[in-house]
């Protein structure tokens, strides 16, 4: 069986993969290592941050289920203000598949 081949790092900038390296070897593994361990960190605070917003969309529906229906309908305002961003966007032409 084939040894896994690592990844090929390629900086256009010399300072970045010096800097890269310098923390790999202050976190005492190697560039690759570091690299997926920072790209794993990113993208699971990333999943953090979708997870919050989606619990914040859940409770802010599940609120509107639980009044009463005269209590969701849109003030004067916020029908003036839907009004207003329909008419801009049509101007401009936005909305719409090209």
């Amino acid at each position: 069986m084939s040894e896994p081949k690592a990844i090929n790092l390629r900086f256009p900038d010399p300072g970045q993969r010096a800097a890269i390296a310098a923390a790999a070897k202050a976190e005492g593994v190697s560039m690759q290592e570091y690299i997926l361990g920072a790209a794993y960190a990113r993208a699971t605070a990333l999943e953090g941050r979708f997870l919050d917003a989606f619990r914040a969309s859940q409770a802010r529906s599940g609120d509107a289920f639980t009044r009463e229906p005269g209590d969701t309908d849109p003030t004067m305002e916020q029908r003036t203000a839907e009004a207003d961003a329909r008419r801009e966007l049509a101007r401009h032409g936005e909305g719409h598949a090209a």
